[in-house]
């Protein structure tokens, strides 16, 4: 044990502060820490503590022998600093010591307990304690030479939104560390009918972007009883910054949580595979227990005139992103993962819960590293927040979050019809009335003289200033399966599942917007009919890989898209003005879309480009723009085995696209 030490002169100075305290006459006088959040510095010499409590009596340093003990080998009061923060030093060398903080504000309606701050970078099990460790042996081999794949910007993203336990649980994975970081980047798992999974399977279909589920501490699964197989999506924050343990092969280690993480990461870097982290800044896990109460009690919650918790998040609680330390903290924390964990873009939950001016700051910070790293949300709340709307980053704000996306739900409900009924269908069930939706989606949301937007579902004026601001989707994570969706809506014959499903990603895949898949739908994976599966069994969320050889025609019918996608900028021109002047929708009957893309204007082989989308049970007929055609796409096949030259009327197959283009 290291000798303690001696704490009389601090006690003192402790107690001169706590009657001189500073007065505040409400939170939003706190001051602001300067400098970096970052609580814990460790070199071999010495290690720096730091934490931000302006409304203090005193706070405690705690250093623990490991991370489950009873009691403490040190216990130091810290010294109080004129920007509301507390430090201390320890010399010597420490790594691999956890510790705490413990506030005292005698003033707080909360009880305040130990708690690892609010940036611990490193944490044990269940990150109840922060681990003093050295950053630079948390990096795997070859670490400094990772570099993002090559990626010119938001308008060339295919994104494949995935868990990291869906992805390898299931028995028919054929990986070894199911459930892990590092099981779904084990090269050459294989189905048992020798099929590609993992990320392999990734590579094959061609995706530019992965996006995985809250990745960081969270806290509704035991660490400690993983054997039990709980599951979460990891919507419960509690360590912002610190990977969770129930991902790793030994969540004991903080060193094994953060070097698997980053072996993830460079794994599906070397694959030519970006990848974009769900964050959920908008709410924690609990108020009372949480690491910004147990610091700062009330500060980084918005809460009513009576001091009641706002709920935008419907988990019981609302950040305040407006106030400067809880901005500062947001913006500081997406820089860290992309500097540690060379992240490559975000995806905010509840982004519309934020304030625009914090967004547009977390954009900027990222524009200063790498201007083509990824950012985009979910353009609304759960509840209405404790902010003026005009003031919030919400789907209908978004022309002025510049280089910022959300997703579109327009396109997503004219397709499969409403979030809020599962048996409603819509364009893809052959319904009338959504095809105006359909096209807006497909210029990528912006102002298009050819959309009417008074025939468009949810939004009466264009939401985006760019088409890369526009997330095209048709189903994600919490949300019905597209399987689930259409067999709720229709009684199904043979083949037609797979029919409308590449009915509804060729929409997708040839819009305007940032393309987004959910894994498993290139498989005709489903979830047994669950809408919300957060926490339901592996049973309903694992993804059974035998669907890859029973559905092996969609899967290539979806790889057949993106790499067309891939190849032809007409698909993804990235700019406004040249989709209002190069994208024209063709006269149809209702129930069909049907547009010609001018490839000519961006560079593409393809001079001339028409796709049309039928979602009726039997053919219909379409008259193409003058000139002569090839069909790369149609029947159900993308592409088809030999293009052949058509003009004048095309007949294009029940509930299927076709795609032609000129020379």
């Amino acid at each position: 044990m290291k000798k303690n030490i001696i704490m009389i002169a601090l006690l003192t100075l402790c107690v001169s502060y706590s009657t001189a305290k500073p007065h505040y006459a409400n939170v939003d006088e706190y001051p602001v820490k300067q400098g970096s959040l970052e609580e814990m510095v460790y070199s071999a010499e010495k290690t720096d503590f730091s934490v931000w409590s302006p409304s203090a009596d005193s706070v405690y340093l705690n250093i623990y022998a490991d991370a489950q003990s009873a009691e403490p080998i040190e216990r130091l009061l810290m010294t109080p600093q004129a920007d509301g923060s507390w430090t201390a030093s320890v010399k010597g060398d420490w790594n691999g010591n956890f510790y705490t903080f413990q506030v005292v504000d005698a003033a707080s309606r909360w009880k305040l307990h130990e708690t690892p701050g609010i940036f611990a970078k490193a944490v044990g099990v269940n990150g109840r304690r922060a681990a003093i460790i050295d950053m630079a042996t948390t990096n795997p081999i070859g670490w400094s030479k990772d570099v993002r794949p090559a990626f010119a910007g938001a308008k060339d993203a295919i994104v494949y939104e995935m868990h990291h336990r869906d992805m390898t649980i299931h028995a028919t994975s054929g990986v070894h560390n199911k459930g892990k970081f590092v099981g779904w980047i084990e090269h050459g798992a294989k189905t048992a009918e020798g099929l590609a999974t993992g990320i392999d399977h990734l590579v094959e279909l061609g995706v530019t972007h992965v996006q995985i589920l809250p990745s960081y501490d969270y806290g509704s699964v035991d660490e400690t009883r993983l054997v039990d197989n709980k599951y979460n999506w990891g919507y419960d924050p509690v360590n912002y910054n610190a990977p969770d343990g129930g991902y790793s092969t030994n969540p004991y280690d903080p060193t094994t949580r953060i070097r698997e993480m980053k072996m993830m990461i460079q794994a599906l870097h070397k694959a030519g595979i970006r990848v974009i982290m769900d964050v959920v800044y908008n709410h924690t896990f609990n108020v009372e227990n949480s690491n910004f109460t147990q610091t700062a009690p009330d500060y980084f919650y918005r809460l009513t005139e009576n001091g009641d918790l706002g709920n935008a998040s419907g988990c019981g609680n609302e950040t305040a992103s407006e106030r400067a330390m809880m901005r500062k903290f947001i913006v500081e924390s997406c820089r860290y993962w992309i500097e540690e964990y060379h992240m490559d873009g975000f995806r905010f939950d509840l982004m519309g819960i934020h304030d625009i001016e914090t967004m547009n700051q977390v954009r900027a910070m990222m524009d200063s590293i790498d201007p083509s790293l990824l950012l985009y949300g979910e353009g609304w709340a759960a509840g209405g927040p404790l902010y003026p709307g005009d003031e919030l980053a919400m789907k209908a704000n978004m022309q002025k979050l510049p280089g910022i996306g959300a997703f579109c739900d327009d396109m997503r409900d004219a397709l499969r019809g409403p979030f809020s009924n599962n048996d409603q269908g819509a364009f893809l069930i052959g319904e009338k009335g959504h095809e105006e939706s359909i096209k807006f989606g497909i210029v990528g949301c912006i102002a298009h003289p050819e959309v009417n937007m008074q025939k468009v579902n949810y939004s009466k004026q264009a939401w985006t200033a760019q088409p890369t601001q526009s997330i095209n989707y048709v189903s994600c994570h919490d949300d019905m399966m597209l399987t689930d969706r259409l067999k709720a809506n229709k009684k199904l014959a043979p083949g037609e599942l797979q029919a409308l499903s590449k009915l509804a990603q060729t929409a997708v895949l040839t819009s305007q917007g940032i393309p987004f898949l959910w894994c498993g739908e290139e498989i005709a994976r489903d979830k047994k009919g669950v809408h919300n599966s957060y926490c339901s069994p592996d049973e309903i969320n694992a993804i059974d890989w035998s669907l890859k050889a029973e559905n092996i025609d969609l899967f290539q019918y979806y790889q057949g898209l993106i790499a067309m996608r891939k190849a032809h900028p007409v698909f993804h021109m990235g700019d406004a003005e040249l989709v209002r002047k190069n994208v024209h929708f063709l006269p149809v009957k209702d129930g069909v879309v049907a547009y010609q893309l001018n490839g000519k204007a961006v560079g593409d082989t393809w001079k001339k480009v028409v796709v049309i989308l039928n979602s009726h049970e039997d053919a219909v007929a379409v008259k193409l723009p003058g000139g002569t055609y090839y069909v790369a796409c149609a029947d159900g096949k993308c592409p088809v085995a030999q293009p052949t030259k058509v003009s004048g009327t095309v007949k294009v197959a029940a509930q299927s696209a076709m795609i032609l283009y000129q020379l």
